[in-house]
This record gives C-alpha cells, structure tokens and sequence, in this order.
C-alpha cells in the first residue's frame, strides 16, 4: 500500500526554479504562475515604491524597499492537480552563490529571456551551472508586448551561446504596439493578446491563417500580417524538428514558450508544458550511493537557512528537499554530520514568508524546520543511515570589506547577527588569526548593503563596512598535517578562520597568492568547497 501510494505523490509533483539575467521579468512570472495556481488573489505591476503593493516572493524588508529579489522564496501550490513546488532564486547578480545552491535542489529550470535583449551574461553562468546535474531547461521569452527582437534570431543565440537546441512550442505574432498573440504550435490554436471585440481564441491549422474561409481571424490580424505569419509558421514548422523529451531530460533540448508575462499571456501554456513534460523527482547522488525517491526510508538534504522570517520570534529555519521516504509529523531523523538524532515535531511548506505547518510530506517537497544553530548549509537527515549527499558547493568571496560598530558595546549582539546572517550562505564572515578585526566576504557589493540593513532591522545592531586590504581568498588544505602547521606559521598575517573553523588564506593581491601559491606546492588553494 505504501509503494502505490508513495508512486502517486511522486508522479504528482514537480520541483522548479526560474533563473535569469536581471530584469528579465521572472519575478513577474513566479506571481503570475500563483496567480494561475490559486494561491494568491490578484497580480499585476508588483514592485511599485510606496504602494504597499509587492511581490510575493520578496518578503523581506530590503527587498520591498529596493524592489529586487535578494533571497530565494520557496512556494508551493497546486496547478491542473499538480503538486508544484516553485524557487525563485535572486535576480540580481550580487546574490548569484545562493541561486547556484538551489540549483542542487530542483529537478528542472525555467530560463527567462528579454525579448529584446536576448542571451545575457548571467544567464549563460547559471546555465553552465545546470549542466553539472544536467538538469532539464524550459525556455520562456518574455516582453513581447515591447519592441522586440526577431524570434528566429533569439533561438539561434540560445542555441549557440547556450548550446541548447531549440523547439518552439509557440509562435509569437509580431511584437511591441502591434503584438497580436501567439500561435501554439501543438495545440495549434491562436491565443490573441488584449482584444476586447474578440470573445474567444482560434483552433486551427497554420495553414489556415491566410485562408478566406477565416475571416474574424484576417480581420484581427490584416491581410499583411496573415501572409507574413502564414509564411513564417511554415518555414518554422519545416525547419525545427518535432520535440524529443528524452533529449529534453538530458538537458540538451529546451522546449521554448514566447509571451508577456505582464501582460498576462503565455504563463499558462508555460505550465501546461512544465507538468506535461518536467520530470517527477529525481535521484541524488551520496558520498555512499544514489539515493532514488522510491525508497520507503527518509533522506534529505539542507540547501538553505534563512534567519528572522518571523521576526517577532528571530527564528532560524534551514529548508531541506526531501529525497526519499516521506516526512510524518514528529518523526525522527539522524543529523549525520552532528551523530545526533532528533523529533522532528513541525516541519513547514511555504509560501514566500508565510508559511503553514504540515504533517506529511514527499520526495521533491522543500520543508522548513526549525534551527537552533546546529544546522548547517549542506547537512543530510537520514532514518538511521550514514550518508552525505554531494554537489553541494560553498564558492569563495570575491569581495571583502571589514565591518565597524558603531557603538561598541554591541559586539555580542554583533557577532550573533553576523554567524547567522552567515549561515545562510549569502556572506561570509572571517576572524583573522593576529588581529579581532571582523571581515566579510561576498559576491557583490550589494551583500554587504543587505547585511547591514538587516543588522539594523533585525538585530537593533548600527554598523558600517570599510574597504579592507583583500582581494583574493583560498582555502587551505593538505595531504599533510606538518606542511598546515608550518604554513600557519609563516603565513599566519594572511590567515584566518571563517565560521566553520577552516582555514583561509586572505590576499592582499593577485601576485602575493601566485608567489605564495609557488612557494607552498604541497598545500592546496581552494576556491569552492563542499558544504
């Protein structure tokens, strides 16, 4: 009775995130796509200054203020009786280590691109990042309400910046002022775009879009326009090949959907496909074993903690996806790193901020537990089993800054903000060896705005950040224990440690690190590192 049931829960759900360059529109999307699933009641414009108006997905203080994405949202709703369990990972470029973690997380992506702007920079990184896992990608592209870029143009920079072979699930029809909706493809139907004369979309075959016999549709669309779009569905349908889902799931086929999501057009068709062809989840690997989600024993593993989602109770929680077996309510689980077991008794779903307690969960859920500093980022919970799951990474910061009080007496209350503002991954916080400065690391200047905003909101703690003499930081490491101690030793003006205890190497330059690097072979610089 357990494997039928526990079959149906898995085929029954999907887990996903929306990755893109910066102002791409995904934020748009994810309301959207809870609009779609009933789980909240209206969207529209959603990040207006001073409306009191903004996304779901950006509950945080900073990001209602800035208006941008800063921390991955989990949510979870239902769609056309599919389980969806949806991440929304930070837009901007500064927060990009957090995206790359949730990426281990989810079992395919949903890339967002500008229509108008096409293949961008960030987009091409986080892309790379899934062909680690191979994870299966759904192209939507976005803006067509605005003037926009030709979409056979768009398909070929995917398919040669990205390496991505391209089938275009729908078809747009012109673009900006003159943007009359989309062909489907498959579903071979017209969907129009804002047209208030007419009360229903189109079935028909490409062929019949310059026909006589469809006169409401030549009369929507001008007799140019339907021998242009005529002309163009057929070089498209002869050119690109039929869609290939077991390609789609190697990652090496992405399906592509074209629309506006601000608009309101396109989101539905890009559900419909995720649920259609997205798998159901998949299999981790461990340090011991693939784990597959079939199995009847609970496994998961914690990709993310974010402190202070309720403030008024500065709670901790570390989000983990369940990878087999399923949670029940005050069940126990082995924290494999600690050799501890404990009651797991609530265990969370969310929606963004908000959040509802749940007594049952399945492979591809993301559950929030409660976190009372002895979990960290990386860390596997078993039925019993000692096992780790991989592909976890933590990356180096690339800039660094040393942070001051401003009053002095709140250096307790500073280093509490500081170690679980860190374990959340977005920052990290080095203690040097000779000195009690307090350094910290990121990826983007942008962190260190957010650290010390949240330090103010939420820990009542008036910092400042200053620019400190690193550029470079590496993890130490050695086959040998005599070669650390005597690297600590010599080099202990550049050493500290960071919140897990690991050695660090801080570099003043590029050239200090290279000379060092030479002089020390038997000692290994790291510039990532499991959690």
């Amino acid at each position: 009775m357990f494997n039928i049931n526990h079959k149906q829960e898995l085929n029954k759900r999907r887990t996903f995130a929306i990755i893109s360059h910066p102002d791409a529109g995904k934020t748009t999307i994810t309301e959207k796509m809870l609009f779609f699933g009933k789980a909240i009641r209206s969207s529209g414009t959603i990040k207006g200054r001073g409306s009191g108006k903004y996304a779901k997905s950006d509950w945080m203080n900073i990001e209602k203020e800035r208006g941008i994405s800063v921390t991955t949202s989990v949510m979870q709703f239902t769609y056309k009786n599919i389980l969806i369990n949806l991440l929304d990972t930070p837009g901007h470029q500064d927060f990009s280590e957090d995206t790359y973690r949730i990426l281990t997380a989810v079992d395919c992506c949903i890339v967002v691109i500008d229509a108008a702007k096409g293949v961008e920079e960030r987009t091409k990184k986080l892309i790379d990042v899934t062909r680690i896992h191979n994870t299966p990608i759904i192209t939507f592209i976005n803006k067509l309400d605005r003037d926009s870029r030709e979409p056979i143009e768009i398909l070929d920079e995917i398919e040669k910046k990205l390496e991505l072979s391209c089938i275009p699930i729908t078809w747009p029809i012109s673009c900006g002022k003159n943007f009359k909706g989309v062909y489907h493809i498959h579903d071979k139907i017209i969907y129009s775009y804002k047209n208030r004369a007419l009360n229903k979309n189109f079935f028909l075959d490409f062929r019949d879009v310059y026909s006589s016999s469809n006169k409401l549709v030549k009369n929507y669309l001008g007799t140019d326009l339907s021998r242009h779009i005529h002309q163009e569905l057929e070089l498209i349908i002869n050119i690109y090949p039929e869609f290939d889902n077991k390609k789609f799931l190697k990652g090496s086929l992405t399906p592509v959907f074209f629309g506006s999501a601000l608009g309101n057009l396109g989101i539905d068709h890009l559900l419909s496909g995720l649920i259609r062809w997205a798998p159901s989840p998949l299999y981790r690997r461990s340090n011991k074993r693939i784990v597959k989600p079939e199995e009847k024993k609970f496994t998961g593993f914690v990709f993310k903690i974010q402190a202070n989602m309720d403030l008024k109770h500065r709670d901790r929680i570390a989000f983990m996806r369940i990878v087999s077996g399923q949670y029940t309510q005050g069940m126990k689980l082995r924290h494999v790193r600690t050799k501890k077991n404990i009651i797991v008794s609530d265990a969370f779903s969310f929606l963004a901020g908000d959040r509802l307690s749940i007594k049952k969960s399945y492979p591809g859920d993301v559950i929030g537990i409660h976190n009372h500093g002895t979990i960290k980022i990386g860390d596997t919970f078993t039925q019993g089993e000692d096992l780790k799951f991989i592909g976890i990474p933590s990356f180096a910061p690339e800039i660094f800054r040393c942070i001051f009080l401003s009053n002095p007496l709140q250096q307790k209350k500073l280093i509490k903000g500081l170690i679980q503002l860190s374990e959340e991954g977005a920052v990290q916080v080095f203690r040097p060896i000779t000195n009690n400065k307090l350094i910290l690391g990121a990826i983007g200047v942008l962190q260190f705005d957010v650290v010390i905003a949240r330090l103010k909101i939420e820990y009542s703690v008036n910092a400042i950040y200053k620019e400190v003499n690193v550029i470079l930081a590496r993890w130490i490491a050695s086959k040998n224990d005599y070669s650390i101690k005597n690297f600590l030793n010599k080099h202990s003006a550049y050493l500290g440690y960071d919140s897990s205890n690991s050695l660090i190497y801080l570099a003043p330059s590029n050239a200090n690190l290279k000379i060092v690097m030479e002089q020390n072979p038997d000692i290994f610089f790291e510039k990532t590192r499991e959690q």
